[in-house]
């Protein structure tokens, strides 16, 4: 039995009861408004519920007396072992071991899917997240919102939405140019310009440049600027999917900015025509020979300027092109995931959202992320000023960055400790939760040499406590994963997994899956593989979430 199980039979439960209190005002109750817990303190039951409290006013009760007679009720529901009042109006559910056991089952023969829910379903959603300009590698700012950006995608796409990652690549404009100057004086062996990209890196693409285009600095210095800038942009460009790639990071969706500057057959681009489109909706005005959005109506500190007297459209044009493009495109609802130094984006997005006529607090979402350090990182020897995700992929590894990464909140700034993701201990986080998967592996492999399989399964004879703890654990997974996906937050994965890591562990210390000697292979044994192998699902699906591996052997 499931917490939506108990929250069907308690809302069968409370429909006559409202009836029969409240027969001249009919009070509509959902099965959304009856939450289903774990308490905290396991001697109080497998599950709680605090629906009397809250329908006691409606329904014109007494807390107390209301729980009480829907706990009467609940008690003679098949799987439930008793239900009691507890405090102001709590009632305490307790499942027999059979119910509570038939969970094992149940996970296991869902396999993958176990923890994908319908929450989001309906939903179209574009998540855009890295965005780093095409003129230097990523570094270690782009990492973190690399390992949080693709695990909210895959906690959206897991609760039913259909979700696109999008990197959207800033290749227009000034800094573009700059760095085709930057990359040819390097070609030419000329000091790095003033504004411009330093580094050995500029270095390599200046290297790589020549070999493709052997004539270029026989060229006039407007095409080799151009043809520099060129073929480095594609050099770098692959180099930055690469290492996204090498982190397990795959996006649906490469927007170049250069799509909304490309004009049309009538000679107007998107970034016109997104113009004319704030225009009708009534938030556009002229002043002193440039265009304005009004986006003080939308809680902007202060009207916007889109198009300059000069005619240069801002950088403010391109945001609004490219947020109505994502519509047309057909999703509803724009997620950013943008770094700490883009605090100032927050209000002129949602700005953008009302001025387009959408609902600024539904159709956009901006999600802010604070900075991260790790203790004793070198700076690039490639790049010099930063350190490089490429460098820390290969000093930490993937699953050890993408975890640790994931178990913190976006909006905390974060330092990590490289000894500590470095140690094969259970200090260590991610080597925790992988080291209880690959035990859950080893199990496996011993129960099937010494003949235990999954050919039986009596879950009346999971009766020991931890049993009991891990199956209320384990039922939790698929509310975990929507409520994650709901608020955006996978750190609430990676500590749920942690807490199962310690439950199984804690099991395996006391249920033995084999039998001792000599002894007899019994139900109880061909069952406890059954809970085994639901652990080693829940804990493989959830690091899958977080894009971490779960090793079969460590």
């Amino acid at each position: 039995m499931t917490p939506t199980d108990l929250s069907r039979a308690l809302f069968d439960i409370l429909g006559p009861i409202a009836e029969r209190r409240r027969p001249d005002e009919p009070v509509q109750i959902e099965e959304s408004q009856i939450v289903i817990e774990r308490p905290k303190n396991r001697e109080h039951g497998d599950w709680a519920s605090n629906i009397a409290m809250r329908l006691a006013k409606k329904l014109g009760a007494n807390p107390r007396e209301l729980a009480a007679e829907i706990a009467e009720q609940l008690a003679e529901v098949a799987g439930v072992a008793s239900a009691e009042v507890a405090g102001p109006g709590f009632i305490n559910i307790r499942l027999d071991a059979a119910a509570a056991g038939e969970l094992a089952k149940t996970i296991v023969e869902a396999g993958t899917s176990f923890g994908r829910n319908t929450s989001l379903a309906g939903e179209s959603i574009n998540l855009e997240f890295v965005s780093a300009n095409p003129t230097g590698p990523l570094h270690i700012g782009h990492t973190r919102w690399a390992a949080l950006g693709d695990s909210i995608r895959r906690l959206l796409a897991a609760s039913g939405a259909d979700v696109a990652a999008e990197y959207y690549i800033n290749d227009a404009g000034r800094q573009m140019d700059t760095f085709g100057r930057s990359v040819l004086a390097a070609a030419k062996g000329e000091p790095t310009p003033e504004d411009g990209y330093p580094g050995k890196y500029i270095d390599e693409l200046a290297a790589a440049v020549l070999r493709h285009d052997p004539n270029l600095l026989e060229r006039p210095d407007d095409e080799a600027i151009e043809r520099a800038r060129e073929i480095a942009y594609e050099a770098q460009l692959g180099e930055i999917k690469q290492s996204l790639e090498n982190f397990n990071v795959h996006f649906d969706v490469w927007f170049s900015e250069r799509q909304l500057h490309v004009a049309g057959d009538d000679e107007s681009n998107d970034i016109d025509a997104a113009v004319a489109r704030l225009r009708e909706q009534g938030h556009v005005y002229d002043d002193e020979g440039a265009i304005w959005v009004r986006t003080t109506d939308f809680g902007d500190d202060k009207d916007r300027v889109i198009r300059r007297s000069n005619g240069d459209y801002t950088y403010f044009a391109a945001d609004a092109a490219y947020y109505l493009n994502k519509g047309d495109r057909g999703y509803a609802r724009k997620i950013y995931l943008l770094g700490a130094d883009h605090h100032g984006y927050v209000h002129r997005l949602k700005a953008i959202a009302g001025a387009a006529g959408e609902d600024p607090e539904r159709n956009i979402e901006v999600l802010i992320g604070q900075l991260v350090s790790i203790n004793g990182a070198r700076l690039s020897k490639r790049a010099g000023n930063i350190i490089e995700m490429d460098d820390l992929l290969e000093w930490l590894g993937s699953d050890a960055l993408r975890y640790s990464l994931g178990r913190y909140p976006a909006d905390s700034p974060l330092t990590l400790d490289p000894e500590l993701l470095r140690k094969r201990t259970n200090d260590n986080p991610v080597f925790y939760v992988q080291y209880a998967h690959a035990r859950t592996c080893a199990v496996g492999r011993n129960a099937a040499q010494a003949q235990v399989d999954r050919s039986r399964f009596a879950p009346e004879t999971l009766t020991h406590e931890t049993e009991s703890a891990l199956l209320g654990a384990l039922q939790e997974f698929p509310r975990i994963v929507a409520h994650a996906a709901e608020v955006r937050e996978p750190h609430r994965v990676a500590r749920y997994l942690e807490e199962i890591a310690g439950l199984y562990h804690r099991w395996y210390d006391n249920c033995r899956v084999i039998p001792r000697g000599d002894d007899p292979i019994e139900p109880v044994h061909h069952t406890r593989l059954w809970l085994n192998d639901a652990s080693r699902q829940v804990i493989a699906n959830g690091l899958d979430l977080l894009g971490v591996t779960a090793p079969e052997r460590m």
